[in-house]
């Protein structure tokens, strides 16, 4: 912040709190008008908090690793199809990860997975996006598919969420060729794909009415944007307002909560409980929401931050497990051997 000065002298940047100590002081002494002073230190917070909302989206976006994953870690057999278009987009592609033949009996299941990214960043390939899921989740004799879409600032979320959709409907579609069930299918996204699974899994007609199947269930890793209008009204990272705007209609369009219906799948909302914005209490928010509808929702916070949420699922332990529990508790779905 730059402290009033001649001019045509150079600006002088000082750190807030010394620029606001020296502000008060120059107040007392008469040097600069309490107004002027009062809108100085009005200046300094500003800058202050978009620092704070720089300083969040740096940490959300440090989140993601756009390391390719390692095929060696999969297990022996398995088979990867790169690049499969779902659509005429370059971002519409996705990859489809082939368990080894299978020895049981029937079609196997679909683990369907959508990356965050702040809705502008992000890549289906990414190492924490699928080795360890796809590892696990192959061994099981489980399709995992992880998908790519079109971001910011080529397409809003609401338009990504309807890339989700068509590439559900593609995989769907597409199924038989695998080996694999439609309907034996759980949508599974991580930040903002979390955002865009948690929209179409609380009113499942608009996937529908593009093509979809109805699925088994949903898995949300770690959103905070469930419900977008009170997000949108309180503190806020920068990332947000990059994605949904200042239109109160648009927060409201592209709010999961506000589009829960008594058809919403059953979903299992995975928070952290190391984030400053507290993702928990809004897990919490739109689970006794969706009960009042009748529809399954579990919660299962984890100590772990963003990113290893994403990251650690498929690795052994009580925190895969719990997702492994609520698939296999889904009808028609049995992630298990």
């Amino acid at each position: 912040m730059s402290l009033p000065r001649p001019q045509g002298s150079t600006p002088l940047r000082l750190a807030p709190r010394i620029a606001a100590a020296l502000l008060a002081a120059l107040a007392l002494l008469g040097g600069t008008p309490p107004a002027e002073a009062g809108r100085l230190r009005e200046a300094l917070e500003a800058r202050r908090a978009e620092r704070a909302g720089a300083a969040a989206d740096d940490a959300l976006a440090g989140e993601v690793d756009e390391r390719p994953a390692s095929a060696s870690a999969l297990p022996a057999g398995s088979q990867v199809l790169h690049d499969l278009a779902y659509g005429t987009a370059s971002r519409q592609k996705l990859d489809v990860y082939l368990p080894p033949a299978a020895s049981g009996s029937g079609p196997a299941a679909i683990v369907l997975m959508v990356h965050g990214g702040g809705w502008r960043l992000g890549d289906k390939a990414a190492d924490r996006v699928v080795a360890n899921k796809a590892a696990h989740w192959l061994a099981q004799g489980v399709v995992f598919v992880s998908i790519n879409y079109r971001l910011l600032p080529q397409a809003e979320p609401l338009a990504q969420a309807e890339d989700v959709t068509r590439a559900l409907a593609y995989v769907q579609a597409q199924a038989g060729e695998w080996h694999a069930d439609p309907q034996r299918l759980v949508l599974m996204g991580h930040s903002a794909g979390a955002h865009l699974i948690a929209l179409l899994s609380a009113d499942p007609a608009r996937a529908i009415a593009l093509g979809a199947r109805p699925w088994a269930g949903s898995v949300a890793l770690d959103s905070a944007a469930l419900d977008l209008v009170q997000l949108m009204e309180g503190r806020h990272a920068r990332l947000y307002d990059r994605a949904f705007g200042a239109d109160p209609a648009t927060w409201r369009a592209a709010s999961p909560q506000h589009h829960l219906s008594t058809q919403a799948v059953p979903m299992l909302l995975v928070c952290s409980t190391r984030r400053a914005d507290d993702p928990c209490a809004q897990a919490n928010r739109y689970a006794a929401a969706a009960k009042t509808l009748g529809v399954r929702t579990e919660i299962l916070p984890q100590p772990l931050s963003h990113g290893d949420i994403n990251g650690q699922l498929g690795l052994p332990g009580a925190y895969t497990a719990a997702v492994d529990g609520f698939l296999s508790s889904l009808p028609g779905f049995r992630s298990g051997p």
